[in-house]
């Protein structure tokens, strides 16, 4: 007995030392130690010290393999979008129109979870498919000229192709030289929309030029990932 145990460690031990792998519940690992079952843990200790955990997460990749990724790219993978964009400061914000069209300029952020709104193209693009909640609103002060046509339209791009999702236009009128139009406009929708899709907001006028006021609670826009 004790010469066929030994004879099968000559024969074992250095194939083992040949591949570098271990297998459990197969005859072909794929890896160092690949485990064909469940794995159990019986007992586990509490770490303590975040210092070392926090980039410790283990994922199981689809072809079953084990890997280690980081914490944070986890936890922002599932983060839901949140921003609130708005113009810097008070002062008005002077907006020149041509063929009666001119995108928003919103140019600051209060928040923006998954960096999403980029205030140089002031541009919304998703990062994750889902459903979203649009919000924005312009405020004139009052200082706006007589007008057939004068709103704020929310714009969906796929592909390089703009489509009106949301819209609130009317006359701006006055009468007997006092303004009787709301210099407010808003408007707002849920919209779903794929990785890559954006969203920005444009002015609809006959005027040539618009002042909007630039304080936060006057003119800003919000978008909220809600699925």
């Amino acid at each position: 007995m004790r010469f066929i145990i030994y004879t099968l460690l000559l024969v074992t031990v250095p194939t083992l030392a040949q591949t570098g792998k271990v297998g459990i519940g197969t005859t072909e690992p794929t890896a160092t130690l690949d485990i064909n079952g469940d794995l159990r843990i019986r007992t586990t200790v509490e770490e303590s010290d975040l210092e070392v955990v926090k980039d410790s997460v283990l994922v199981i990749s689809r072809d079953g393999t084990v890997n280690r990724v980081s914490s944070k790219s986890v936890y922002e993978s599932h983060i839901k979008t949140a921003v609130r964009g708005t113009f810097p400061g008070s002062g008005n914000i002077s907006i020149t129109l041509g063929s009666n069209v001119a995108k928003i300029p919103f140019n600051t952020e209060d928040f923006d979870t998954n960096d999403e709104f980029d205030t140089t193209t002031n541009t919304f693009t998703a990062k994750q498919d889902g459903y979203y909640q649009v919000y924005v609103q312009i405020n004139s002060g009052g200082l706006l000229g007589v007008s057939t046509n004068y709103g704020l339209r929310i714009i969906k791009t796929v592909s390089g192709v703009s489509q009106i999702v949301a819209e609130q236009n009317f006359a701006n009128i006055s009468a007997l030289g006092i303004k009787v139009t709301p210099p407010v406009r808003n408007t707002q929708t849920s919209v779903q929309l794929n990785e890559g899709e954006s969203i920005s907001f444009q002015l609809y006028t006959d005027l040539v030029s618009v002042s909007l006021l630039g304080d936060k609670s006057d003119s800003f826009f919000t978008i909220h990932q809600i699925r």
